[in-house]
């Protein structure tokens, strides 16, 4: 599921990288777009 592949990939940048580098913080942004998609089709 894309959901969980970003997530960790996301975890994974956000510890080797910081939680405020723009990596991070663009796919904290798809995960967020992703759950929205997600909950809207529930």
């Amino acid at each position: 599921m894309k959901i969980i592949k970003v997530r960790e990939e996301m975890i994974t940048i956000g510890v080797a990288k910081g939680l405020n580098s723009p990596e991070t913080v663009n796919l904290s942004q798809e995960l967020d777009s992703l759950l929205n998609q997600y909950y809207q089709l529930k």
